[in-house]
């Protein structure tokens, strides 16, 4: 049977099992509607927790920025898993003891302030919204290539299935829809990971086989994906090009952050004790690590597996799975050299980056872009978002796999943009219109509006899911940093602080949200070069961004103007670059001298006077400090 047949069947098997399961607990109290009734098990509220935990980002992006960013990606694994560490065991049990419905709701209580409260609700809403498009985008691609629709359509299809379970049970309906998501997605990523360690390893256990030697030779896994690397010109898997303090800031930043996030935190108000709370926190961690430790060998399997089936591959003779990931626009090739065989190489094939695709084909039947081309030798784009998907593909395992990978990534996706409506119609219903604008409302009309509210919310949601601002981790790791931010400081101050009075309280919140939102990376940048013109006008400028899975960036000056390339990989306050500067005359520009001829900056947000190095020569380098902010 075929990947698209077998596909719909397992889809709509499962979206019948979720449907099904909302329909059973339909809410009919507001209870029931915003905590399930505080009656869910401790076994089941962890499992419900880890599917609202594990986003699409976790399913879908986590594993494809790790597979190009190596060592490096490790940030990810630390801050996701230190944070609901934190959210677990330091916060949890407080705000369950508490016995409120909502975060706001807790805030305006603590702090005895109906506006800090309103500020709670419009900072809860903005993170949850930004969060939610990531969940949303990844519904599109799955459909999109699976289902061989458009994205946008892909997106639709997801909002209608959300509207039903979300809206319809509330978070009783989808407490229980998410212990059958969290099934059906940890199987989904666990057994293609079995069968590729099978194959690449000959261990059945991911996680030993990611240390384990390749089948039929004398290398170990990290080893062999180590030189394939530098022999293309990459920095080695192992490798890390981040400051110690660089991979310190961004993990706390993700830890914080994540410890804020609302929908997550509301899960434990459905259990019936503080101690309930406790223990479902630890099988949540239990669920979690299955999959957070599993990552960093898929992440392995599917880079070297992906250069072995493409790296020197003639176009005309590429896989299937190449080519249907092409016709969506997740994948492009360029041919420079004019040979008509793929090569992989470090740097961006495309000018803009992404590509621009035209309705024409080339002459090996390629997708045209409108891009230019640039100067390096790397010919392919691929989004960082296919990667697990397109793994079980890759290492052409059997079509079922195939298939189900589809039906786990919908429902992560999925499963976490119901937690996240229902923060949003609860935030509304709850504590704007029952709390503050309207206290007089009976609980039926609270109900209705809370229905009312996560039906408008999933509209909003699919709007931000078809125009999506970045990759889903780039966006997700965005919500964290503004739940950083603005929620967690509230809260934590709230439990643990009794000087913290409520001006404390909402100042800080809207300094930290928009703060946070409005920092604007391209801009700071910007200021930069255009400090150093003013030092240096003949100089030309490479930049090497740390935090961009991407790698280089150039920008260069010409006669005091300059053109920005690319984009900036923005996952929390703390970003550190390296920058490389060199006179025109000079030749030797080259990514890999950047790594011993540049020096980290800082943070770039909270250091005023930036340091950079300039060789002026092969053999000469002169320090120079430019205030540019």
């Amino acid at each position: 049977m075929d990947v698209q047949t077998l596909t719909y069947i397992i889809v709509v098997a499962s979206f019948s099992l979720y449907i099904g399961i909302a329909i059973w607990s339909k809410a009919s109290t507001t209870g029931e509607f915003y905590i399930a009734g505080g009656h869910v098990h401790p076994v089941a509220n962890g499992m419900a927790t880890a599917a609202d935990w594990m986003s699409a980002a976790s399913f879908i992006s986590m594993a494809g920025i790790i597979s190009f960013m190596g060592r490096d990606g490790s940030v990810y694994l630390m801050g996701w898993t230190g944070g609901y560490v934190l959210l677990a065991m330091l916060l949890a049990p407080y705000l369950r003891k508490f016995g409120k419905f909502t975060v706001p709701d807790f805030i305006g209580d603590r702090y005895y302030s109906s506006i800090a409260r309103l500020v709670a609700v419009f900072c809860l809403i903005f993170i949850s919204f930004t969060y939610i498009a990531g969940q949303m985008r990844g519904v599109g691609i799955v459909f999109s290539r699976f289902l061989e629709v458009d994205i946008n359509t892909g997106v639709i299809i997801g909002m209608g299935i959300v509207f039903i379970y979300a809206v319809l049970g509330g978070m009783k309906g989808i407490t229980y829809t998410q212990v059958a998501q969290y099934c059906v997605l940890i199987f989904a990523y666990m057994v293609p990971a079995i069968f590729i360690s099978i194959l690449v390893t000959g261990n059945p256990v991911p996680q030993l086989g990611f240390g384990s030697q390749i089948v039929g030779e004398n290398v170990y896994l990290l080893e062999k994906l180590n030189n394939v690397l530098t022999d293309l010109g990459f920095n080695a898997y192992t490798d890390s090009s981040r400051a110690k303090i660089d991979i310190f800031c961004i993990t706390a930043a993700l830890m914080v952050g994540t410890a804020g996030l609302p929908h997550v935190i509301v899960r434990f108000f459905t259990v019936p004790k503080v101690r309930d709370a406790r223990a479902s926190a630890g099988w949540a961690l239990l669920f979690i690590a299955i999959l957070y430790t599993t990552a960093p060998a898929v992440s392995s399997f599917s880079r070297l597996n992906f250069i072995d089936t493409v790296n020197e591959t003639p176009y005309q003779s590429t896989p299937e799975w190449f080519r249907n990931w092409e016709d969506i626009g997740l994948i492009s090739w360029a041919d420079k050299n004019q040979d008509g065989i793929i090569q992989y190489r470090p740097g961006n094939a495309l000018e803009k980056v992404k590509p621009r695709f035209t309705s024409e084909r080339g002459a090996n039947g390629e997708r045209l872009v409108s891009n230019e081309r640039t100067s390096n030798e790397n010919e392919i784009y691929i989004d960082r978002d296919i990667m697990v998907l397109a793994n079980p593909e890759i290492a052409q395992l059997p079509n079922w796999v195939i298939a189900l990978v589809a039906a786990g990534a919908l429902a992560a996706a999925l499963s976490t943009a119901a937690g996240l409506l229902l923060v949003i119609s609860s935030a509304i219903s709850h504590d704007l219109m029952k709390k503050t604008l309207m206290p007089s409302i009976s609980e039926k009309q609270e109900l209705a509006l809370a229905r009312i509210s996560a039906a408008i919310a999933i509209g909003v949601a699919g709007v931000f899911g078809i125009y999506p601002p970045a990759f889903v981790a780039q966006v997700v790791a965005f919500a964290f940093g503004l739940a950083a931010a603005s929620i967690f400081p509230a809260i934590v101050m709230g439990i643990f602080s009794k000087r913290m009075n409520s001006v404390g309280a909402i100042t800080g919140m809207i300094a930290g949200l928009v703060f946070t939102a409005s920092y604007n990376e391209k801009e700071n940048i910007k200021k930069l070069i255009l400090g150093i013109k003013y030092y240096l006008p003949e100089a030309s400028i490479l930049i090497i961004d740390d935090n961009s899975p991407d790698q280089t960036k150039e920008i260069n000056l010409v006669n005091g103007d300059f053109t920005f390339e690319g984009f900036i990989y923005i996952i929390s306050s703390f970003n550190c670059f390296n920058v490389f500067c060199v006179r025109k005359s000079n030749s030797f520009i080259d990514s890999k001298f950047s790594s011993k001829k540049s020096n980290l900056i800082g943070l770039s947000l909270f250091v005023k006077n930036i340091s950079i190095i300039l060789p002026l020569t092969e053999n000469s380098d002169f320090s120079l400090t430019i205030d540019v902010f």
